[in-house]
């Protein structure tokens, strides 16, 4: 019944940002914050050359600040009410809106991010990873992703496919020092294996 409810309010409430999606293209949803990519691109570039990992921290989040901002305020609050259910684990509700966000906007990464981080926290590890790959095809740069990506490849033994990741990684964010050692760590058991 809840899922009904949830399907019924965002039918009535969604209805203008479905139609101005098709009206602008399809990555408008994604796009609809102006200059959004050029701001993006300057962040990265600033990630790329921070110095030390307190600087790398204060720019990464002002990334995912960039990233949360979907340009309608409909999906805005559809993430709000989603991550205020995850965190009273109340999943079944979160993943309920996530859905709504990502039928209503498909080409926001941010809602397929935080859905593949709601499967992960549910130990859903295949729906998490799919949802992961969505987020990379529309943007590469997501460290949050990538680091996601990297986790679960580690956990099942795949060490080649996990060192590829955090190497992806660590070239978008080179100052993260948890991929760092996480990449040292599984270099060290691959060599390891070899001997």
């Amino acid at each position: 019944m809840r899922s009904v409810i949830v399907i019924s309010l965002a039918a009535i409430l969604f209805l203008p940002v479905v139609g101005s999606a098709q009206t602008t293209g399809p990555r408008a949803s994604s796009l609809a914050v102006p200059d959004r990519e050029g701001r993006l691109g300057e962040l990265f570039a600033e990630l790329k050359r921070a110095g030390s990992e307190p600087a790398a921290q204060r720019i990464a989040s002002r990334i995912r600040q960039e990233w949360a901002r979907s340009g309608s305020a409909s999906i805005d609050l559809l993430m709000e009410w989603a991550q205020r259910a995850a965190d009273e684990e109340k999943n079944d509700v979160a993943m309920d809106f996530l859905d709504q966000v990502i039928v209503l906007a498909p080409d926001y990464a941010e809602g397929w991010n935080r859905r593949a981080t709601l499967h992960y926290a549910m130990d859903d590890f295949d729906k998490s990873l799919a949802d992961i790959r969505r987020t990379l095809q529309l943007e590469s740069r997501h460290f949050g992703a990538l680091a996601g990506m990297a986790a679960i490849l580690r956990d099942d033994g795949d060490k080649q496919a996990a060192m590829r990741a955090y190497e992806r990684l660590l070239d978008v964010y080179p100052m993260m020092r948890s991929a760092q050692t996480e990449l040292g760590k599984l270099a060290d058991e691959t060599v390891g294996q070899r001997i």
